[in-house]
């Protein structure tokens, strides 16, 4: 067995490390791989010689150094200048351990004397796979240097936890089975508070309830639980417990941040005969109505005011700065959160450095656009503790299909300001639009209540579509945090398990040149739900943004409680993606 590739290193860098190459392999045994290959670049860079393909046209006979500031395809230089070749065998010792050996075409002429001391082309290296996902490795490097490496593999697609730790759901009970009087008439106190606690056993805050008729209305929100069909279910179940006979259908109200969402109608009888069948899920789903909800449940029946206080770790990573490929911060982070009334959202957040590293960076901007994220140096460096966060956020319905939200405050480390949306996403529909209009502030280095000067009026218009599949893409257009215009174009895929990953470019009116090392802004996003890694019900999410370097243009203000995430959580598209987990 054989194979041929082709490949280019370095291809939207600078230049520093570019290189391409021609590589052939092949099983010459069961247990023993040889690969030989024709490398120009870094790659050619060790005993070289003329270029073979110099056949095909002059040319191919001289590289031009082609460092930059990266961002754009340097294609002039491809397959150009001196060639070499490189080469290598593997040797599978057993199932689990393989030896490796290499002859290596790359000088580090950059590197060589100043990074480490090149003696030798020849690598050695041993690795042992401990399991299906983890190998450990070590390496003998040029002569000079010892490695080690640990390798861990994931699959978005499968939870580490399998089906998951969560406790078992309590039974449903059919209506003849129910105490006529066992929790009182639904306006007794009892009952609310016997519904209240039940619930919040569940991980679920009862935010109000109502009765028209024979339909028992209740309003919840999700607090322990990824997937809002696991929430609907498990109100569904109490609710068979304790509602009085004659409640005929259940209306489970989704909302978040004090505003309604989306309404479950779910039938009685179907909850009573459905719970052990086969065909559960798609039977219930069939006689079950979700619909858009605009109405607040009467102000007397809620359960405000609401507040939540506590203290959490953070950590706050920084890659790929030259010097140290890895920086990070970590810290305690005290959080608040006040709710008087139903929409209205008091919040804070202060972080306490404990170790880190990032105030050591000592790299310079550079920009000639205003600083607005290249100062983050001085931001990091200016005090050990920071109040990252102080709002007040507003989130109304202005009508069907339609929210809103007003946030002023301290919305992010550098910035301040009032931000304002709306946002249109009907429950069924892939697309949604959005608009986004902000006035910021620059904050002082200390990242307390102190301004600068700088200030602007920035916005955007969005567009969300889920192509099916898992697969989504927004479009952003308009006016970034230095002044520059432009649109971002975010692709992503997102498991069925919340598991995160995707990648955006942002091009606006600034010139590669203004915009510096880079050329223009681009990174990798990737959300983690803390239930994929373990097991058990959460709703928090592990964030990154993982990008090369920060410069200023395409920045973005940062606004906590952005509207798109948290009402396609709650609606049909997304309760009918899991609605299995309805019954778990």
């Amino acid at each position: 067995m054989g194979a041929i590739a082709v490949g280019l290193n370095d291809i939207l860098g600078t230049g520093y490390v570019a290189g391409e190459y021609i590589v052939a392999s092949k099983t010459l045994t069961p247990k023993l791989r040889a690969t030989v290959g024709l490398g120009w670049g870094r790659l050619g860079s060790y005993d070289g010689f003329s270029n073979p393909l110099s056949a095909l046209g002059d040319k191919f006979d001289t590289r031009v150094s082609d460092v930059g500031v990266g961002g754009t395809l340097s294609s002039g230089q491809w397959f150009r200048g001196d060639a070499a070749f490189f080469g290598g065998v593997e040797w599978l010792i057993n199932d689990r351990l393989r030896f490796v050996a290499e002859y290596s075409s790359d000088a580090y002429v950059n590197e060589d004397g100043a990074a480490f001391d090149r003696k030798s082309p020849i690598n050695l290296g041993l690795s042992w796979e401990a399991n299906d996902r983890t190998t450990l490795s070590a390496q003998y490097l040029y002569g000079s240097e010892f490695g080690f490496q640990v390798n861990f593999a994931i699959n978005p697609g499968q939870s580490r936890g399998g089906s998951g730790f969560d406790p078992s759901p309590v039974p449903i009970v059919p209506r003849d089975q129910v105490a006529a009087a066992t929790w009182g008439d639904i306006d007794d106190a009892k009952f609310r508070a016997t519904l209240a606690t039940n619930l919040e056993r569940e991980g679920i805050r009862l935010e109000g309830f109502d009765a028209t008729g024979n339909t028992l209305i209740v309003s919840i929100r999700n607090e322990g639980y990824a997937r809002a069909s696991q929430a609907t279910g498990r109100t569904a179940r109490i609710l068979t417990r304790i509602a009085p006979q004659n409640i005929d259908r259940f209306k489970v109200v989704l909302s978040e941040n004090g505003i309604p969402v989306t309404s479950v109608l779910l039938k009685r009888s179907d909850l009573e005969t459905l719970e052990f069948d086969q065909e559960a899920p798609d039977l219930l789903r069939s006689g079950t109505v979700i619909a858009d909800q605009t109405q607040r449940l009467g102000f007397s029946k809620l359960d405000y005011p609401i507040s939540k206080f506590g203290v959490k770790p953070f950590i706050r990573p920084d890659f790929f700065d030259p010097d140290a490929p890895v920086r990070a911060d970590a810290g305690i982070a005290f959080f608040g959160r006040y709710e008087p009334l139903p929409g209205l959202v008091f919040s804070g957040l202060v972080q306490q450095r404990l170790i880190g590293n990032l105030a050591d960076n000592v790299r310079s901007g550079g920009s000639v656009l205003p600083p607005v994220r290249t100062d983050a140096l001085l931001y990091a460096k200016a005090s050990d503790t920071s109040l990252k966060e102080l709002t007040a956020a507003l989130y109304f319905r202005p009508g069907a299909n339609l929210f809103g939200r007003v946030t002023v405050g301290y919305l992010e480390t550098m910035f301040g300001g009032v931000s304002t949306e709306i946002l249109w996403k009907p429950q069924s529909s892939a697309l949604a639009l959005g608009a986004e209009v902000n006035y910021a502030v620059q904050r002082e280095f200390d990242s307390f209540f102190g301004f600068q000067d700088y200030d602007i009026v920035t916005g955007h218009v969005s567009a969300f579509y889920e192509f099916g599949s898992d697969y989504q893409a927004q479009l952003d257009v308009g006016r970034y945090l230095a002044g520059d215009v432009g649109a971002t174009l975010t692709l992503a895929r997102e498991f069925d398990n919340g598991f995160k990953i995707g990648a955006y470019a942002t091009k606006t009116d600034v010139s590669a040149a203004d915009f510096g090392e880079g050329s223009f802004d681009k990174g990798i996003l990737i959300s983690i739900p803390l239930e994929w890694a373990t097991g058990k019900p959460s709703k928090t999410k592990l964030n990154a943004n993982i990008k090369s370097i920060n410069r200023d243009g395409g920045a973005r203000l940062s606004v906590p409680g952005r509207l798109y995430g948290t009402v396609r959580e709650l609606q049909a598209t997304e309760l009918d993606a899991s609605w299995g987990r309805f019954w778990k």
